[in-house]
C-alpha cells in the first residue's frame, strides 16, 4: 500500500503543526486552562479561520470533504501540543452524528456554524452506571406536545461545560439495556431544567455532569428517527476513537521526544545518562510501543469513514486497545526514566502522562476492547 500523504495532504498538516507551535508553548497552555472554560476560544477561532473545522464535513455545509486520514494529521498534531480545545468531540464526534442523523434543515443550521467554530458541540451518551456500553441508557425522553421532555443524568460530558448545544441520548422505549428505543435530541445548554457541574478531568481537560430535570424540547430538536439513534452514535463513536488514537500518538511523540532529550542531557557520574545501556534499552522499548500505536492509527484513521461492518469495529477495537496500551507503557516508562522531575506539575512530561492515561480509558479502556475484538472475532 502506499502511505505517501498528497500535496494537499502534506499542506493541511504543516498547517496545523505551525498553528499549534506558534500557539500552544507550555506557559500558554497553563494559561488557556485558568480560563473559565478551561481552554482558548481565540485559538478555536483559529482552527475555524484556517479551515481546520471544516476539513471533514460535506462541501455542501462548507467543508472540505475530507476522511480520516485529514483528520488524523490535524489531530496529532493538536495532541502533540496536548491542546486543551475540544475539537475531537465538538467537530469528529458531535459534528458527525449531526452530518449522518441530521434533517437537511439541521445540517444547513448547524454543520457551518461547527465548520467555522462559531458553533460547540458536546456529546452526553455515558451514565454514571453504564461503564462503556452505549445501550445502557436510562435518561428518559417522553413525547409531548410539540416534543419531548427529558429527565436523567450524563456523565463526565467532555466540553459541556463550554457548548453551546449538546447531543444527549435518552430512552423513549424498551427496556434499559435494549439497544432498540434510544434517541439523540439536541439540548440548549440554557433551556429550563438543564444543570451542569463542571470539574477538571485528570488531564486538566474540563468536563461537566448533566443533569436534566423534565427539559423540553421541541420535535426539531429530534435528530434522525425516534428509537433508532443508537446505530449511528457507535458508528460516530468510531470515527472519534480512531481520532483519539491519533491525537495519542501525537502525546506520545511528544514524550517520547522529551524523555530523550532528558537522557542527553543529564549527568550522573560524570556522564549523561543515556550513555547507561539499560537506559538505552528502555527507551528502545518505548519507540517500539509508538512504532506500533502509530501504525495501528494510521490503520484506524483508513477504516474510520467506511461502511459500518463487523471489519471496521474489530479493526477500530484492535486500534483502541494498541493505543491504550502503548499510551500507559509511554507515560509511565517516561516518569521512570526522568525521575522525581517527571511528575512535576511545571514539567511538560507529566501532563502528557496525564493525558495519555485519559486516553487509556475513554471512549473504552484496553480491556473493554480486547473483549469487544473477541466477540466480533466470534461472530466472524
Amino acid at each position: 500500500m502506499d502511505f505517501k500523504l498528497t500535496q494537499e495532504q502534506l499542506m493541511l498538516q504543516d498547517t496545523a503543526a505551525r498553528l499549534v507551535r506558534d500557539n500552544y508553548d507550555f506557559e500558554r497552555r497553563e494559561q488557556y486552562r485558568r480560563r473559565e472554560h478551561g481552554f482558548s476560544e481565540p485559538f478555536m477561532q483559529q482552527l475555524g479561520e484556517l479551515g481546520l473545522c471544516a476539513v471533514s464535513f460535506a462541501e455542501s455545509y462548507s467543508g472540505f470533504g475530507g476522511g480520516g486520514v485529514e483528520n488524523m494529521l490535524i489531530i496529532t498534531e493538536l495532541g502533540r501540543g496536548l491542546c486543551l480545545e475540544p475539537y475531537l468531540h465538538s467537530v469528529v464526534f458531535a459534528g458527525g452524528l449531526v452530518a449522518q442523523l441530521g434533517n437537511r434543515v439541521q445540517k444547513e443550521a448547524l454543520l457551518p456554524q461547527v465548520a467555522s467554530a462559531s458553533l460547540q458541540l458536546a456529546v452526553a451518551v455515558d451514565e454514571p452506571h453504564s461503564h462503556y456500553q452505549l445501550h445502557d441508557v436510562q435518561t428518559g425522553a417522553t413525547a409531548v406536545k410539540g416534543g419531548w421532555k427529558l429527565k436523567g443524568r450524563k456523565s463526565v460530558v467532555i466540553g459541556g461545560q463550554s457548548a453551546g448545544l449538546i447531543l444527549v441520548s435518552a430512552r423513549n422505549g424498551h427496556g434499559v439495556r435494549d439497544e432498540q428505543g434510544i434517541s439523540l435530541f439536541l439540548v440548549d445548554q440554557h433551556a429550563p431544567g438543564v444543570r451542569r457541574r463542571a470539574f477538571a478531568t485528570l488531564d486538566g481537560r474540563m468536563a461537566c455532569e448533566l443533569y436534566l430535570d423534565d427539559v423540553w424540547v421541541g420535535a426539531d430538536a429530534l435528530l434522525g428517527e425516534a428509537g433508532q439513534a443508537l446505530p449511528a452514535i457507535r458508528y460516530q463513536q468510531g470515527r472519534a476513537i480512531a481520532a483519539q488514537c491519533a491525537e495519542a500518538v501525537g502525546s506520545m511523540e511528544a514524550a517520547c521526544a522529551l524523555t530523550l532529550d532528558y537522557l542527553k542531557t543529564r549527568e550522573q557520574f560524570g556522564q549523561a545518562i543515556g550513555k547507561f545501556q539499560v537506559l538505552q534499552h528502555r527507551m528502545v522499548d518505548m519507540r517500539i510501543e509508538l512504532d506500533q500505536a502509530t501504525s495501528m492509527a494510521l490503520l484506524a484513521a483508513c477504516v474510520a469513514d467506511q461502511p459500518d461492518t463487523d471489519a471496521r469495529s474489530r479493526t477500530l477495537a484492535a486500534a483502541k486497545f494498541i493505543v491504550s496500551r502503548a499510551s500507559r507503557f509511554i507515560a509511565d516508562q517516561g516518569i521512570q526514566l526522568h525521575g522525581g522531575i517527571g511528575l512535576t506539575w511545571e514539567y511538560m512530561l507529566s501532563h502528557h502522562a496525564k493525558h495519555l492515561l485519559m486516553v487509556a480509558r475513554q471512549f473504552g479502556d484496553d480491556d473493554h476492547h480486547l473483549h469487544a475484538y473477541a466477540r466480533l472475532l466470534q461472530v466472524a
